[in-house]
């Protein structure tokens, strides 16, 4: 009887801690609110929920790296010196497909999914100046 007890009370535990333990997540319907600095852009904070929410579910996963391009950590992020080049945006085919450049495809996608408010793209464009940086 006391194992059964326990075992029950291991999972209630496991289930509350995963539920509890995963309200740092910033959802779609939050991420345009978020205000990323103009400084110190830390890629895990501001940078990874924007792709996690803009190019990830569909186009640029693990699953699905549409142009060979897989958004879903840093790793995958700057795996391609041509997405991002650290130090120098203009130089990154990210930033012309978030800002729209007519060079290469939009990203995201017209009509697909909400388009990056400028603040996200401006942050996009200060994390990579500042390095890219695993941070």
């Amino acid at each position: 009887m006391k194992s059964i007890i326990s075992v029950i009370l291991i999972i209630l535990f496991s289930a509350v801690t995963i539920f509890f333990g995963c309200k740092d997540t910033v959802t779609a319907s939050q991420i345009d609110s978020v205000v990323i600095p103009s400084t110190n852009v830390s890629y895990s904070k501001y940078i990874q929920p924007v792709f996690n929410n803009r190019c990830t579910p569909s186009c640029h996963n693990s699953f699905s790296t549409d142009a060979g391009i897989n958004l879903t950590s840093w790793s995958g992020v700057v795996a391609n010196p041509n997405v991002v080049f650290p130090y120098q945006p203009d130089n990154s085919t990210l930033v012309l497909a978030i800002e729209g450049n007519p060079s290469v495809p939009a990203m995201p996608p017209k009509g697909v999914y909400k388009p990056l408010t400028s603040n996200q793209i401006q942050g996009v464009i200060t994390w990579i100046k500042e390095g890219a940086k695993n941070n």
